[in-house]
């Protein structure tokens, strides 16, 4: 498949897990240390938003939500999945081809064509439909494919430090590909970890 078809199948896995969040449980905490599941909502919603405002070459000056940032919770406002989904659909709309060919900063990855950070978006959500759905006790089996290619762009490109990605942690050794992709960007079964 190809980058575009790709990021929508990691938004709708994205989208089915927010849409599975029960009302009451959106201030509970995520598998993000320090963050509720809210936050980490906001935090995707800001993606889009940024991605949006490259996609279009506008300024976007809403630091909320970006990685680091202590509670971009209100990013998501009282309903995130219907917050989340407007995002999306303004996204996707933005990215069209002469648009995937922009260039942007991005720090500690540097100048990079919008098609790459297509994938570390697609990345950012496998990872946190994981870190909303596990704590909250749902089964979450992100498609094998898109493990594959989250896995491979986080081996090449993961930046660690506060705010990004952990330390790795040990897989068990009979770990499957998704459990070894998220030992790799600092997640366990068993511990809240940084975002």
């Amino acid at each position: 498949m190809d980058t575009m078809q790709a990021y929508r199948l990691a938004q709708e896995e994205f989208d089915a897990v927010l849409a599975a969040v029960p009302a009451g449980r959106w201030d509970e905490p995520s598998a993000c240390a320090e963050w509720t599941v809210r936050d980490v909502a906001g935090h995707v919603i800001w993606g889009q938003r940024q991605m949006r405002a490259w996609a279009t070459g506008e300024e976007y000056t809403e630091r909320a939500g970006a990685p680091g940032e202590p509670h971009p919770a209100g990013l998501a406002g009282d309903d995130p999945l219907a917050t989340w989904r407007a995002a999306r659909e303004a996204t996707v709309a933005a990215l069209t081809e002469a648009a995937l060919e922009r260039t942007t900063s991005i720090s500690g990855l540097g100048e990079v064509p919008l098609r790459a950070v297509v994938t570390l978006l697609l990345t950012d959500h496998l990872v946190h439909t994981w870190d909303i759905g596990h704590p909250l006790g749902m089964a979450v089996r992100l498609d094998p494919a898109l493990v594959r290619v989250a896995f491979d762009w986080a081996k090449a490109n993961v930046v660690r430090r506060p705010g990004f990605f952990g330390p790795e942690v040990t897989a068990p050794a009979e770990a499957d590909e998704q459990t070894r992709m998220l030992a790799f960007l600092g997640r366990t079964a068993r511990q809240p970890l940084t975002a």
